[in-house]
C-alpha cells in the first residue's frame, strides 16, 4: 500500500456514458419538458402573413436621343423620398384607418404592444431593392426595381393591404417625376427671363456704344480705307485739275496782254498821216505798212487760238470779240480753280477725317471688345438655358403623357398560403436546444452535490489504500423482475419522448 494519494485523472467517455446513464432522466426530462412548452407557446402564439409584390422601373419609351429626361435622380434615391413620403404618420394613418388595423389588444398580448400603429406598422413594411440581371434593360448590378413586402395577421388583409402601398408607390412616382419635370421647367423659365433681360441690357450697351463710334469701329475699318484711298484719289486728281486751271489763268492773261500790245498802237492813224505828207514809197510809211501786217498777223493768231479753244459767242463785233472772249474764259476760270479749291480743301478734311477714325480704331476695338465680352457672355447663356428649356418643355409633355420613366407592377401582391412568422421548426429547435442546456446543467449540478463511491477507482482516490476484494451486489428474484420492469418502462417512456419530438418537428416542418 502506497503512502501517498494516487492522482487525479480526467475523466473519459466512459466516466461520461456512466453520469449520462446515471443521470438519464435528468437530462431527458427537461429536454422534453423545454420543448414541448416552447412548441406549444410556438402554436399559441399569433401567425403572421407576409404579401410580396416587385414594383419595375420601366424605362423612358422615347428614345433619349430625341427627348433627354429633365429628371435624373437615382433610383435608390427616388425610392427612400418615396418611402419617407408613404411612410409618413399621414399617409400610414389613413391606410389604418381605411382597414382597421392593429386595433387596442387587451390580456398579456396587450404588454407587447407598442401603443402606436404607425410604428407598428411601420415595422411590418420592408423594402428591398432589386438589381438589374440585364433583361430590363439596364446594366448588371444597377437597380431596375425594388419588392413591397408587408406582414398581417391574415393573408388576405396582407394582400389588400400590400396592394395599397403599391399602388401609393406608383402613384407617387408619377406625381413626383411630373412636379419635378414641371419644377425644373418653371426655374428654367425664370432663369431664361433674367437672362434675357440682362441680354437685352448687354445688346442696349453695345448698340450705344456703336452709336456714339460710328466711323471708326473694327467693321468699318475696310470701309474706311476704300473711302479713304478713293479720297486720296480724288485729291490727286484735283490738285491736277488745279493746276492745269491755273496754267491756263496764265496763258490766258498772256493771250489778254498781247491782244492789248496790240491794240495799243493805233498804226493806221499814223499811216493816214504819213500818207498825207508822203507818197507810199516814202520809207517810214514801207516800214508802218509792215508793222500794221505784223500787227494784224498777230490779232489773227490770237483770234485763232482763242476760236480753237472756245468758239465765239458774239460775231457781230469781230474786233471786240477776241477780248471779250479771253475775259470771259478768264472769268470762267477763275471760278474754276476757286471750285477746285474748295473741292480740295473738303477733300483734305474728309481725309483727315478718315484718317482720325482709323487712328482711333485700335482703341475703339479694345472698348468695343470689353463691351461685347459681356454680350457674348449673355449671349451663349441665354442661347444655353433657351436650348435646356426646349428640352425640358419636351420632356415635361412627355411625363404628362406619361411616356417617361414609370413604375409599372411586375408581380402584384401576392397571396401568402403559409405564415412567414413565427417560423414553427426554428421554434421548435430552439425550445430542443433549450432543454438540452438546461439537462446539461442540472446534471451537473446533481454531480457536483451528490457525491459518492460508486466504483473501486472512486475509492482509490479518498482512501490511500489498495483495495483487495469487492463485494458485488446480490439481488433477490423480485429485484430483478423489478429491475426489467423499470427498463422496459424507461425504455418506452424514451421512445414516447422521442417519437413525440420527432413528429412534433414534422409537424412543424409541414405546417411552416
Amino acid at each position: 500500500m502506497t503512502d501517498e494519494l494516487q492522482e487525479y485523472t480526467l475523466p473519459n467517455l466512459e466516466d461520461f456514458w456512466d453520469i449520462a446513464r446515471r443521470r438519464r432522466w435528468w437530462l431527458l426530462l427537461p429536454i422534453f419538458l423545454c420543448w414541448a412548452v416552447v412548441w406549444a407557446g410556438g402554436w399559441l402564439w399569433p401567425s403572421t402573413y407576409e404579401s410580396e409584390g416587385l414594383i419595375l422601373v420601366q424605362q423612358q419609351r422615347v428614345p433619349e436621343q430625341y427627348v433627354a429626361p429633365n429628371v435624373t435622380l437615382d433610383l435608390e434615391d427616388r425610392v427612400q423620398t418615396m418611402t419617407q413620403q408613404i411612410l409618413s404618420r399621414t399617409r400610414l394613418q389613413a391606410t389604418i384607418d381605411r382597414f382597421h388595423l392593429y386595433p387596442p389588444k387587451r390580456g398579456l398580448s396587450g404588454l407587447f404592444q407598442t401603443g402606436d400603429p404607425v410604428e407598428e406598422m411601420r415595422k411590418d413594411i420592408k423594402i428591398e431593392l432589386v438589381q438589374s440581371d440585364t433583361k430590363t434593360g439596364n446594366h448588371r448590378g444597377e437597380l431596375s426595381g425594388f419588392k413591397i413586402h408587408y406582414s398581417a395577421r391574415s393573408p388576405e388583409l396582407a394582400q389588400q393591404v400590400n396592394s395599397e402601398l403599391t399602388s401609393l408607390f406608383i402613384d407617387e412616382n408619377l406625381k413626383a417625376q411630373q412636379q419635378l419635370s414641371a419644377s425644373t421647367t418653371a426655374f428654367l423659365d425664370s432663369q431664361l427671363t433674367n437672362a434675357r433681360i440682362k441680354l437685352e441690357e448687354q445688346e442696349a450697351k453695345v448698340r450705344a456704344f456703336k452709336a456714339k463710334h460710328m466711323g471708326d469701329l473694327p467693321s468699318q475699318v475696310e470701309s474706311n480705307v476704300q473711302i479713304l484711298s478713293g479720297l486720296q484719289s480724288q485729291l490727286q486728281t484735283t490738285e491736277k485739275a488745279l493746276d492745269g486751271a491755273k496754267q491756263q489763268k496764265l496763258y490766258l492773261e498772256s493771250l489778254r496782254q498781247q491782244y492789248q500790245s496790240a491794240e495799243a498802237t493805233d498804226l493806221r492813224l499814223e499811216l493816214a498821216n504819213l500818207r498825207s505828207k508822203y507818197t507810199d514809197d516814202y520809207p517810214d510809211i514801207v516800214a508802218l505798212k509792215q508793222r500794221i501786217a505784223k500787227s494784224d498777223e498777230l490779232k489773227k493768231q490770237i483770234a485763232n487760238e482763242i476760236s480753237s479753244s472756245q468758239k465765239p459767242q458774239n460775231l457781230s463785233n469781230p474786233v471786240a470779240t477776241p477780248i471779250m472772249q479771253v475775259e470771259s474764259q478768264l472769268k470762267a476760270n477763275q471760278l474754276e480753280i476757286q471750285n477746285y479749291e474748295k473741292r480740295q480743301k473738303d477733300l483734305e478734311s474728309q481725309i483727315l477725317t478718315y484718317q482720325t477714325r482709323l487712328n482711333l480704331t485700335p482703341g475703339t476695338e479694345q472698348e468695343l471688345a470689353d463691351v461685347s465680352r459681356g454680350y457674348e457672355e449673355s449671349k451663349a447663356n441665354y442661347n444655353s438655358l433657351l436650348q435646356k428649356q426646349n428640352q425640358s418643355l419636351l420632356a415635361s409633355n412627355l411625363e404628362q403623357r406619361q411616356q417617361g420613366e414609370q413604375f409599372s407592377v411586375l408581380d402584384p401582391p401576392s397571396l401568402p398560403e403559409k405564415p412567414s412568422a413565427p417560423n414553427h421548426l426554428l421554434v421548435s429547435l430552439g425550445g430542443l436546444v433549450l432543454g438540452i442546456v438546461i439537462g446539461f446543467c442540472l446534471t451537473v449540478l446533481k454531480e457536483l452535490t451528490d457525491v459518492r463511491v460508486r466504483r473501486e477507482k472512486d475509492l482509490e482516490r479518498v482512501v490511500p489504500a489498495r483495495v483487495l476484494v469487492s463485494i458485488p451486489h446480490l439481488s433477490t428474484p423480485g429485484e430483478d423482475r423489478r429491475q426489467v420492469r423499470d427498463r422496459y418502462l424507461e425504455i418506452g417512456v424514451a421512445g414516447v419522448i422521442a417519437i413525440l419530438i420527432v413528429a412534433g418537428n414534422l409537424y412543424a416542418i409541414y405546417k411552416g
